[in-house]
């Protein structure tokens, strides 16, 4: 079969890989679709991955089925969770996955097709076509409503979102649908008009002036009651602890190193709250289905759709940040 190689300094090929044998509990899946994500960038734009691919977002058929797989048939729609539980601890009895402390990531889903562990696919029923079925099931709405359930608050009126690539626009289109006001910050003008389509209140570009400033003149000068920092680098995150209301939360959605953060101007004389949030408990599934078939268009978040065979010019639009969510199309 044909897959992705991130061969690293840029370049993406397609090449041929062994056919993925399912061991116990596991299953092969046809692949239909899947999508790029923020975090294959450093091995795309640096040392690649001899392996294979990052890719962990993926919807198809199932084709192949395991030993011990009794939920699931061949020829069924799914989307796969990236994250996999060992199923015999407390966290997995309630479909917390990324709290197992042996839970597994199953990757290469950029490719004709690949393994999942069966008790982390999601059945899809055919009223789920496969775009809205990606974001489902990977970080596209996964990471967004994970967050969600963290800043529940009804208090919480207006929200900043430091960086709207795919995860903070995911952020933006979910805040917004559930009433808050949300404003968009980000250097890129495309993804603010990204954002403004998704429902972003206001937006703000940090290269017309200081985007602190920005927030908290939208605030009344209070600041936002909840800023997230979604871009993944120091400069956002420490601007979201100075743009945060007295009181407020911040929240960690982008990956990064340390910070210079201190216990007491940061945290404690202001009570501010500070929250990660990974990935998405495979048991919130079926609420996030539900916000779709309530109206949630999650697919306004897919900015560009490549044919698989253009894996390449996918990840170099993707890298170039003037897209959203760009996915790959298969046979």
């Amino acid at each position: 079969m044909k897959s992705v190689k991130m061969a690293g300094k840029g370049v993406v090929k397609i090449v041929e890989a062994p056919e993925p044998v399912p061991g116990p509990g596991e299953v092969v899946i046809e692949t239909a679709m899947s999508g790029i994500c923020g975090s294959e960038m450093h091995t795309y734009r640096e040392e690649g991955m001899p392996g294979g691919n990052g890719g962990h977002e993926a919807v198809g058929t199932v084709v192949k089925l395991g030993e011990c797989v009794p939920n699931l048939k061949v020829g069924q729609r799914v989307g796969a969770s990236a994250i996999a539980g060992c199923g015999a601890c407390p966290a997995c009895a309630k479909g917390q996955y990324t709290w197992c402390p042996n839970n597994r990531f199953y990757g290469n889903m950029h490719a004709e097709r690949f393994l999942a562990a069966a008790n982390a696919c999601h059945i899809l029923r055919d009223d789920v076509p496969w775009d809205a079925g990606v974001l489902l099931t990977g970080d596209g709405l996964g990471v967004p409503y994970h967050t969600s359930r963290k800043i529940a608050s009804r208090e919480i009126k207006t929200i900043a979102i430091f960086g709207v690539g795919p995860i903070g626009l995911g952020n933006v289109l979910l805040q917004a649908h559930l009433g808050r006001r949300v404003i968009a910050v980000d250097i890129s003008p495309t993804h603010l008009e990204h954002a403004r389509n998704c429902g972003a209140a206001e937006t703000v570009n940090p290269k017309d002036g200081d985007p602190v400033a920005a927030v908290k003149s939208l605030t009344g000068g209070k600041g936002a009651d909840v800023c997230m920092e979604c871009a993944g680098r120091q400069e956002t995150a420490m601007a979201c602890f100075a743009a945060v209301r007295t009181g407020g939360t911040v929240v960690f959605n982008g990956e990064q190193g340390p910070l210079p953060l201190s216990p007491s101007s940061h945290f404690i004389r202001r009570d501010i709250t500070a929250v990660g949030s990974w990935f998405y408990h495979f048991s919130e599934f079926g609420s996030m289905l539900e916000l779709y078939r309530n109206g949630l268009d999650v697919t306004k978040l897919i900015s560009h759709r490549f044919p698989f065979k253009k894996a390449a010019a996918a990840y170099k639009q993707f890298a170039s940040g003037e897209s959203a969510k760009v996915v790959l199309v298969y046979g």
